[in-house]
Protein backbone atom coordinates (compact mmCIF):
# COMPACT_ATOMS: atom_id res chain seq x y z
CA UNK A 1 0.00 0.00 0.00
CA UNK A 2 2.96 2.48 0.69
CA UNK A 3 4.77 1.21 -2.26
CA UNK A 4 1.65 2.12 -4.43
CA UNK A 5 1.15 5.39 -2.90
CA UNK A 6 4.74 6.53 -3.08
CA UNK A 7 4.61 5.72 -6.80
CA UNK A 8 1.23 7.74 -7.69
CA UNK A 9 3.02 11.04 -5.75
CA UNK A 10 5.83 10.20 -8.27
CA UNK A 11 3.54 10.86 -10.97
CA UNK A 12 0.89 12.94 -9.39
CA UNK A 13 1.73 16.19 -11.79
CA UNK A 14 2.24 15.02 -14.89
CA UNK A 15 -0.92 13.19 -16.47
CA UNK A 16 0.61 9.95 -15.24
CA UNK A 17 2.74 7.91 -17.96
CA UNK A 18 6.07 2.76 -20.94
CA UNK A 19 7.91 0.49 -23.13
CA UNK A 20 8.01 -0.04 -22.46
CA UNK A 21 8.76 -0.66 -24.70
CA UNK A 22 11.59 -3.23 -24.43
CA UNK A 23 11.17 -5.45 -21.45
CA UNK A 24 14.57 -7.25 -19.77
CA UNK A 25 15.16 -11.00 -18.65
CA UNK A 26 16.20 -12.19 -15.09
CA UNK A 27 19.84 -13.24 -15.21
CA UNK A 28 20.89 -15.27 -11.39
CA UNK A 29 19.88 -13.52 -7.75
CA UNK A 30 21.92 -12.72 -5.33
CA UNK A 31 21.40 -14.27 -2.16
CA UNK A 32 20.16 -11.68 0.60
CA UNK A 33 23.21 -12.33 2.88
CA UNK A 34 25.51 -11.38 0.27
CA UNK A 35 27.53 -8.15 0.49
CA UNK A 36 25.71 -5.31 -2.28
CA UNK A 37 27.74 -4.90 -5.00
CA UNK A 38 26.01 -2.52 -7.84
CA UNK A 39 26.67 -5.10 -10.51
CA UNK A 40 24.73 -7.37 -8.65
CA UNK A 41 21.89 -5.18 -7.53
CA UNK A 42 21.35 -4.73 -11.43
CA UNK A 43 21.63 -8.03 -12.07
CA UNK A 44 18.67 -8.89 -9.33
CA UNK A 45 16.62 -5.96 -9.47
CA UNK A 46 16.78 -4.35 -12.58
CA UNK A 47 16.62 -7.27 -15.18
CA UNK A 48 13.82 -8.94 -14.71
CA UNK A 49 11.62 -11.72 -16.05
CA UNK A 50 9.07 -10.39 -18.76
CA UNK A 51 7.97 -13.61 -20.31
CA UNK A 52 8.52 -15.06 -23.96
CA UNK A 53 6.04 -13.54 -25.59
CA UNK A 54 3.81 -10.47 -25.12
CA UNK A 55 0.57 -8.73 -26.80
CA UNK A 56 -0.55 -5.38 -25.70
CA UNK A 57 -1.48 -2.14 -26.46
CA UNK A 58 1.12 0.91 -25.87
CA UNK A 59 0.17 4.43 -26.01
CA UNK A 60 2.67 7.21 -25.82
CA UNK A 61 2.29 10.95 -25.10
CA UNK A 62 4.05 13.90 -25.74
CA UNK A 63 3.70 17.15 -23.82
CA UNK A 64 5.65 20.24 -25.00
CA UNK A 65 6.49 22.45 -22.47
CA UNK A 66 7.27 25.18 -24.36
CA UNK A 67 4.34 25.26 -26.88
CA UNK A 68 2.19 23.75 -24.45
CA UNK A 69 0.85 21.34 -26.70
CA UNK A 70 0.30 17.16 -26.33
CA UNK A 71 0.69 14.87 -29.29
CA UNK A 72 -0.65 10.76 -27.84
CA UNK A 73 -0.27 8.04 -30.03
CA UNK A 74 -1.48 4.63 -29.88
CA UNK A 75 0.09 1.35 -30.76
CA UNK A 76 -0.94 -2.44 -30.68
CA UNK A 77 2.32 -4.17 -29.73
CA UNK A 78 3.75 -7.82 -30.50
CA UNK A 79 6.78 -8.88 -28.68
CA UNK A 80 8.97 -12.24 -28.56
CA UNK A 81 12.00 -13.36 -27.13
CA UNK A 82 14.62 -15.05 -28.44
CA UNK A 83 17.17 -15.57 -26.00
CA UNK A 84 20.34 -14.65 -28.15
CA UNK A 85 19.13 -17.76 -30.88
CA UNK A 86 20.94 -17.19 -33.94
CA UNK A 87 21.93 -13.92 -32.28
CA UNK A 88 18.64 -12.51 -31.80
CA UNK A 89 17.89 -10.39 -28.15
CA UNK A 90 13.97 -9.74 -29.31
CA UNK A 91 11.69 -9.00 -32.05
CA UNK A 92 9.01 -6.06 -31.52
CA UNK A 93 5.86 -5.27 -34.31
CA UNK A 94 4.08 -2.38 -33.70
CA UNK A 95 0.72 -0.97 -35.45
CA UNK A 96 -0.52 2.15 -35.57
CA UNK A 97 -4.16 2.93 -33.68
CA UNK A 98 -3.89 6.77 -33.53
CA UNK A 99 -3.73 9.46 -34.69
CA UNK A 100 -6.27 8.29 -37.87
CA UNK A 101 -4.11 9.42 -40.56
CA UNK A 102 -1.60 7.08 -39.43
CA UNK A 103 -3.84 4.09 -39.03
CA UNK A 104 -2.25 1.00 -41.17
CA UNK A 105 1.13 2.02 -40.99
CA UNK A 106 3.64 -0.47 -38.92
CA UNK A 107 7.19 -1.21 -37.64
CA UNK A 108 9.29 -4.07 -36.65
CA UNK A 109 12.06 -4.11 -34.64
CA UNK A 110 14.82 -6.97 -34.62
CA UNK A 111 17.59 -6.75 -31.85
CA UNK A 112 20.30 -8.51 -31.12
CA UNK A 113 22.44 -9.17 -27.84
CA UNK A 114 25.00 -6.99 -27.13
CA UNK A 115 28.10 -9.54 -28.07
CA UNK A 116 26.74 -9.51 -31.53
CA UNK A 117 27.83 -5.86 -31.39
CA UNK A 118 25.11 -5.56 -33.92
CA UNK A 119 22.94 -2.71 -34.57
CA UNK A 120 19.08 -3.50 -34.27
CA UNK A 121 17.32 -3.88 -37.64
CA UNK A 122 13.86 -1.83 -38.48
CA UNK A 123 11.49 -1.68 -41.13
CA UNK A 124 8.28 0.25 -41.56
CA UNK A 125 5.38 0.09 -43.75
CA UNK A 126 3.75 3.27 -45.20
CA UNK A 127 0.04 2.23 -46.10
CA UNK A 128 -0.11 5.28 -48.48
CA UNK A 129 3.32 3.99 -50.46
CA UNK A 130 2.18 0.26 -50.28
CA UNK A 131 5.56 -0.22 -49.78
CA UNK A 132 8.07 -1.14 -46.82
CA UNK A 133 11.22 0.59 -45.78
CA UNK A 134 14.59 -0.47 -44.17
CA UNK A 135 14.74 2.46 -41.35
CA UNK A 136 18.72 2.00 -40.49
CA UNK A 137 19.67 3.55 -36.89
CA UNK A 138 22.40 6.43 -37.38
CA UNK A 139 22.89 6.92 -34.04
CA UNK A 140 22.28 5.26 -30.57
CA UNK A 141 21.38 8.50 -29.35
CA UNK A 142 18.44 9.68 -31.80
CA UNK A 143 15.00 9.87 -30.44
CA UNK A 144 12.69 6.46 -30.10
CA UNK A 145 9.38 7.89 -31.44
CA UNK A 146 10.38 11.27 -31.09
CA UNK A 147 10.25 10.69 -27.11
CA UNK A 148 12.80 12.18 -25.01
CA UNK A 149 14.18 7.93 -24.54
CA UNK A 150 16.74 7.14 -27.05
CA UNK A 151 17.03 4.10 -29.40
CA UNK A 152 20.16 3.10 -26.28
CA UNK A 153 17.62 3.64 -23.97
CA UNK A 154 15.22 1.25 -24.47
CA UNK A 155 17.90 -1.46 -26.43
CA UNK A 156 19.79 -4.14 -24.41
CA UNK A 157 22.78 -3.20 -22.21
CA UNK A 158 24.77 -6.07 -21.01
CA UNK A 159 26.09 -5.73 -17.08
CA UNK A 160 29.62 -5.51 -18.09
CA UNK A 161 29.05 -2.12 -20.58
CA UNK A 162 28.72 -0.46 -17.38
CA UNK A 163 30.90 0.10 -13.70
CA UNK A 164 28.65 -0.55 -11.36
CA UNK A 165 28.78 0.99 -7.69
CA UNK A 166 26.60 0.39 -4.79
CA UNK A 167 25.95 4.05 -3.12
CA UNK A 168 24.01 3.08 -0.35
CA UNK A 169 19.99 3.41 0.34
CA UNK A 170 18.16 6.33 0.16
CA UNK A 171 15.07 7.20 2.25
CA UNK A 172 11.92 8.41 0.81
CA UNK A 173 8.66 8.48 2.66
CA UNK A 174 9.39 4.97 4.15
CA UNK A 175 10.36 3.39 1.41
CA UNK A 176 14.11 2.59 0.87
CA UNK A 177 15.78 2.70 -2.75
CA UNK A 178 18.84 1.06 -3.18
CA UNK A 179 21.10 3.72 -5.47
CA UNK A 180 23.53 2.09 -8.10
CA UNK A 181 25.70 4.26 -10.19
CA UNK A 182 26.54 3.26 -13.28
CA UNK A 183 29.23 4.80 -15.59
CA UNK A 184 29.86 3.60 -19.63
CA UNK A 185 33.32 1.80 -20.01
CA UNK A 186 32.84 2.41 -23.93
CA UNK A 187 31.10 5.17 -26.14
CA UNK A 188 27.88 6.84 -24.40
CA UNK A 189 26.30 10.09 -25.02
CA UNK A 190 25.57 10.03 -20.83
CA UNK A 191 28.73 9.85 -18.39
CA UNK A 192 26.81 8.16 -16.04
CA UNK A 193 23.08 7.16 -14.71
CA UNK A 194 21.95 6.72 -11.21
CA UNK A 195 19.62 3.85 -10.81
CA UNK A 196 16.97 4.09 -8.00
CA UNK A 197 15.27 0.34 -7.18
CA UNK A 198 12.78 0.24 -5.00
CA UNK A 199 13.97 -2.58 -2.31
CA UNK A 200 11.23 -5.55 -1.76
CA UNK A 201 10.78 -7.99 0.59
CA UNK A 202 13.10 -10.47 -1.53
CA UNK A 203 14.90 -9.38 -4.68
CA UNK A 204 12.33 -10.80 -6.91
CA UNK A 205 10.11 -7.95 -5.80
CA UNK A 206 12.84 -5.38 -6.22
CA UNK A 207 12.28 -3.14 -9.06
CA UNK A 208 14.04 -0.10 -10.92
CA UNK A 209 12.19 2.91 -9.83
CA UNK A 210 13.94 5.78 -11.19
CA UNK A 211 17.00 6.50 -13.36
CA UNK A 212 19.10 9.79 -13.09
CA UNK A 213 20.69 10.68 -16.85
CA UNK A 214 23.64 12.86 -16.46
CA UNK A 215 25.05 14.43 -19.75
CA UNK A 216 28.88 14.02 -20.53
CA UNK A 217 29.44 17.44 -18.74
CA UNK A 218 27.88 16.25 -15.71
CA UNK A 219 24.68 17.79 -15.50
CA UNK A 220 21.42 16.33 -14.78
CA UNK A 221 19.67 15.13 -18.42
CA UNK A 222 16.67 13.67 -17.25
CA UNK A 223 15.05 11.98 -14.91
CA UNK A 224 12.92 8.44 -15.79
CA UNK A 225 10.18 7.33 -13.37
CA UNK A 226 9.49 3.37 -13.96
CA UNK A 227 6.22 1.60 -12.15
CA UNK A 228 5.28 -1.97 -12.85
CA UNK A 229 2.51 -4.54 -13.21
CA UNK A 230 3.48 -8.18 -12.89
CA UNK A 231 1.35 -10.82 -15.22
CA UNK A 232 1.55 -14.45 -14.73
CA UNK A 233 4.81 -14.16 -13.06
CA UNK A 234 5.80 -11.97 -15.30
CA UNK A 235 7.23 -8.48 -15.12
CA UNK A 236 6.09 -5.80 -17.67
CA UNK A 237 6.14 -2.05 -17.42
CA UNK A 238 2.78 -0.41 -16.27
CA UNK A 239 3.76 3.10 -16.91
CA UNK A 240 7.12 5.12 -17.19
CA UNK A 241 7.35 9.14 -17.15
CA UNK A 242 10.77 10.80 -18.64
CA UNK A 243 11.43 14.72 -17.52
CA UNK A 244 13.92 16.11 -19.59
CA UNK A 245 15.67 18.50 -17.24
CA UNK A 246 16.70 20.89 -19.53
CA UNK A 247 13.98 21.22 -22.31
CA UNK A 248 10.88 20.58 -19.69
CA UNK A 249 9.25 18.32 -22.09
CA UNK A 250 7.83 14.84 -20.81
CA UNK A 251 7.50 11.72 -22.30
CA UNK A 252 4.54 9.14 -21.18
CA UNK A 253 4.61 5.29 -22.10
CA UNK A 254 1.62 3.16 -21.09
CA UNK A 255 1.13 0.41 -21.46
CA UNK A 256 -2.31 -1.84 -20.90
CA UNK A 257 -4.06 -4.99 -22.33
CA UNK A 258 -1.04 -7.11 -21.48
CA UNK A 259 -1.33 -10.54 -22.44
CA UNK A 260 1.95 -12.61 -21.88
CA UNK A 261 2.92 -15.99 -23.36
CA UNK A 262 0.62 -16.59 -26.01
CA UNK A 263 2.70 -18.58 -28.10
CA UNK A 264 3.24 -15.97 -30.37
CA UNK A 265 5.20 -17.65 -34.06
CA UNK A 266 8.29 -16.73 -35.90
CA UNK A 267 6.42 -16.09 -38.78
CA UNK A 268 4.23 -13.42 -37.46
CA UNK A 269 7.72 -11.10 -37.50
CA UNK A 270 7.39 -10.66 -41.13
CA UNK A 271 7.12 -8.45 -44.03
CA UNK A 272 4.11 -10.02 -45.03
CA UNK A 273 2.56 -8.92 -41.49
CA UNK A 274 3.74 -5.44 -41.56
CA UNK A 275 1.06 -5.39 -44.75
CA UNK A 276 -1.39 -7.58 -43.49
CA UNK A 277 -1.90 -5.42 -40.38
CA UNK A 278 -3.07 -6.02 -36.94
CA UNK A 279 -6.44 -7.65 -37.93
CA UNK A 280 -4.59 -10.14 -39.77
CA UNK A 281 -2.55 -11.15 -37.44
CA UNK A 282 -5.28 -11.22 -35.01
CA UNK A 283 -6.85 -13.48 -37.23
CA UNK A 284 -3.75 -15.95 -37.17
CA UNK A 285 -3.34 -15.51 -33.54
CA UNK A 286 -6.91 -17.17 -33.07
CA UNK A 287 -6.19 -19.87 -35.06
Amino acid sequence: MLRNKLIKKMFSRTTVFMWLIVPYFVSGAQAADEVLTGAGIVASCGIKNAGDDQRSRLTVILQNSLQRTEKRSVYRRYWKAYAGLDGVFDKMLLFTEYPPDAVGSAFMRVAYVAEAKKTADQWIYLPLLKKIRRVSIRDPGDSFLNSDLTYADVGQRALSDDSHTYLGIKSVQDMEFLQVESVPVGPSNYSKRIQWYLKGESWESCVSARIDYFTKDGALSKVQFNKWQQINGAWVWDRVLVRNMISGNVSIFVIGDVDVDIGLKDEFFSARTLRVGPRGLVKRDNK
